[in-house]
């Protein structure tokens, strides 16, 4: 066996189901989950008939760049929404969903046989980075997070020996689980550490047609279009349909960037075995060519923030996001404790936020936090937020002074 899995640790979905072990929920409420994100609403039916209309597709081997028709259609959704120019032949590649393209990079641009190879990653985090620097043979490093910044990350803060030892960087923007976005000048240092030291920078952006604001959350190819690195170096972009359309079953999304990396992991997939089938691209072409869908979507998860929030705040240091589909909440207590207990008493189910982070220096910077998603339909997250302040009530009935 590669000992090298010995160092993964539990995903935190094992750990969750082995901390509710042994626990009864009570009958008197009916079970909602806000512990996983994945998304609810209902798959638009073009993108299932498009799926559909292309199932003669089954009975041919796909190539791994894909088509051509789905290349372009990535490389003019990016030009719609950020406003670059993506060469469709030598700049995107379709990818089976965003998290087995994160993995796949790592060890597609991982040299382990360099002394202290490291990956750099956010904390608390996305836990494929840490099982993609493992699995490649490098060393995991966690930035810190700064809470007074609603948990964006402290890249100043990572040490200059490290930066010289790392050659991939995970960035997470609009964040899991806190749903912070990278403005432009941490961009600009980013893209300043990785010329200095010659690392990669994986940029994961699923997250992104989820916002709340009048402007869209910026990315990581808008930044560099804007800092004028427009061949986009050292730069690969990771997106998917799940959360934007709602497909997470058809495991498709693109990547885009630096031309050679792209050529590089195009070289490294065709062994892997990551095609995409000819039925999946056409419903995504669809999907990518069109807005009016993700408007409606994001419309709906305006709604539901609009209506949770007021009933946690008075009762949880709690607050909107930048983008994406979760709340990053302070508990009264152990997050861990918190959790069990929720589901115990009144049947919700969350993620203790401990589960999403490392111990660093000597503290662990998802404790005593829980992350939300809602995913649910919107009465089912408005009542499993009223059973959440009940229950928070219950362990600390002085309520919370107005911001």
């Amino acid at each position: 066996m590669n000992p090298r899995l010995d160092r993964l640790q539990p995903y935190p979905f094992e750990k969750l189901r082995l901390l509710h072990q042994g626990v009864t929920p009570s009958p008197q409420w009916s079970a909602i989950s806000l512990g996983i994100g994945e998304p609810k609403h209902p798959t638009p039916p073009f993108i299932q008939q498009a799926l559909a209309a292309h199932l003669d597709g089954l009975a041919v081997y796909p190539s791994t760049v894909g088509s051509l028709d789905l290349r372009t259609a990535c490389a003019q959704w990016a030009q719609r929404r950020y406003r670059v120019n993506l060469d469709p032949q030598s700049q995107v590649l379709p990818v089976n969903g965003s998290r087995e393209a994160l993995f796949a990079l790592a060890q597609t641009v991982v040299d382990a046989s360099r002394e202290g190879a490291t990956v750099v990653c956010p904390n608390p985090f996305y836990q494929i980075y840490e099982g993609a620097a493992l699995l490649a043979g490098a060393q995991p490093y966690f930035a810190a997070v700064d809470a007074q910044r609603n948990f964006a990350v402290d890249w100043a803060a990572v040490p200059e020996s490290v930066w010289q030892r790392t050659q991939l960087l995970y960035v997470c923007s609009p964040g899991n689980p806190t749903g912070a976005v990278m403005p432009l000048d941490e961009w600009k240092l980013l893209f300043e550490l990785s010329d200095r030291h010659g690392f990669v920078i994986a940029s994961d952006e699923c997250y992104s047609e989820i916002w709340f604001g009048s402007q869209p959350p910026l990315g990581g190819l808008e930044a560099a279009r804007q800092l004028g690195r427009t061949d986009f170096r050292n730069l690969v972009y990771f997106t998917s349909l799940s959360k934007r359309s709602n497909v997470p079953g058809l495991r498709s999304g693109f990547v885009a960037g630096d031309a050679a990396l792209i050529h590089a992991f195009t070289r490294y997939r065709t062994y892997h075995g990551s095609a995409m089938g000819p039925a999946v691209q056409a419903a995504s072409v669809a999907a990518w060519s069109d807005e009016a869908h993700v408007e409606h979507n994001r419309a709906l998860y305006r709604e539901k923030f609009a209506a949770v929030l007021p009933l946690l705040q008075p009762v949880m240091d709690v607050r909107l996001p930048d983008a994406g589909f979760y709340l990053w909440a302070a508990t009264p207590g152990d997050d861990a404790q918190f959790s069990r207990g929720l589901l115990e008493k009144y049947n919700v189910t969350v993620l203790p936020g401990s589960y999403l982070a490392r111990e660093q220096g000597g503290a662990n910077p998802g404790r005593g936090r829980i992350r939300m998603a809602l995913v649910a339909p919107v009465d089912e997250c408005v009542e499993a937020a009223r059973r959440i302040a009940a229950y928070c009530s219950e362990l600390n009935p002085s309520p919370r002074p107005s911001p």
